[in-house]
């Protein structure tokens, strides 16, 4: 071995002391990470009562489903709700990433002549944008996406962000000698782009369409703007909508009767809002990994290779 090499090694060694550092900075940022959700699984499990006298616990003093419950007796509308949210992700994820990968890849070849344009024209709204006003203009009178399901999809369709990640990770992973082969071979570019860029890309595609169907999961905020008709709610809209009226019935509860009074202040409220994120977070989270392999291979997209 040469004393070069010697020397690198000698520098990145680690000790017995850094790695015991480590693991436990590691297993703190673990514990930061987890606590919260285990508090928020706790408080969904706990009683309303026992709340409001010892606050949030870990370990809750006195069990109750009554949240869950709450929940239970919402189900006819939360299922209708859970068909849509799915229609909107499946739907927006697939037409999302066939839109953000085919536009990532046309600005990674260097020979298409409005490659520098395009750039600009896909840069430049990542930095500014014409704000709330024009968007719901666009969207509701220009377009006339108001109660459409296609309001909930095509403003989260195609993101700058998504869309460089896609160029950068085209442009330094697929070889201009392949595509120049198909190219000699007779090959079209829809066919080099379908059977010979895709096949190559699965990192790419897996790592855009988490962060899309991460983002028309959890998206409650278009149906607050566009969707009037309660046929069109998405889960978490619905829930959104449910919570908003937990709290207004509770910040009403004093000028109400006394019965109306008494019942309201026993409604599991923090178990309920608590029981939402479960229902809310459950499905993605266990979507997660089967996303994971691909997902991590994705974040080195772009990275400096030695």
């Amino acid at each position: 071995m040469k004393n070069s090499d010697l020397g690198i090694s000698r520098l990145t060694r680690i000790g017995p002391f850094a790695n015991a550092a480590f693991n436990l900075i590691l297993i703190i940022l673990a514990a930061v990470c987890l606590i919260p959700v285990l508090l928020v699984i706790a408080i969904s499990f706990s009683d309303q009562l026992t709340v409001q006298e010892s606050g949030y616990r870990l370990i809750p003093r006195l069990i109750s489903f009554e949240g869950y419950k709450f929940l239970y007796e919402q189900r006819a509308m939360i299922l209708r709700t859970l068909g849509m949210s799915l229609f909107v992700t499946g739907v927006g994820t697939l037409l999302g990433i066939i839109l953000t990968t085919s536009m990532g890849y046309i600005l990674s070849r260097l020979e298409y002549r409005l490659q520098k344009f395009f750039t600009w024209l896909v840069f430049i709204p990542m930095v500014f944008n014409g704000g709330l006003v024009s968007t719901y203009f666009v969207t509701s009178q220009f377009l006339g996406l108001r109660n459409s399901p296609w309001a909930l999809i095509l403003p989260l369709c195609v993101s700058s962000f998504n869309v460089i990640v896609c160029k950068t990770f085209f442009r330094s992973t697929i070889p201009d000698s392949v595509v120049e082969s198909a190219k000699i071979d007779g090959a079209s570019q829809f066919t080099i782009y379908f059977r010979i860029v895709l096949p190559l890309s699965l990192p790419v595609i897996a790592t855009i369409g988490l962060f899309l169907s991460f983002a028309y999961w959890n998206d409650w905020f278009q149906a607050m703007l566009y969707i009037d008709d309660m046929k069109l709610y998405t889960l978490q809209a619905f829930l959104n909508r449910l919570l908003t009226d937990i709290n207004v019935m509770a910040q009403q509860a004093l000028i109400l009767g006394a019965s109306q009074a008494e019942m309201i202040m026993k409604m599991p409220r923090e178990a309920a809002r608590m029981a939402i994120v479960v229902v809310v977070v459950l499905p993605i989270a266990c979507a997660y990994p089967f996303f994971q392999r691909y997902f991590i291979s994705g974040l080195t997209i772009g990275a400096v290779k030695g």
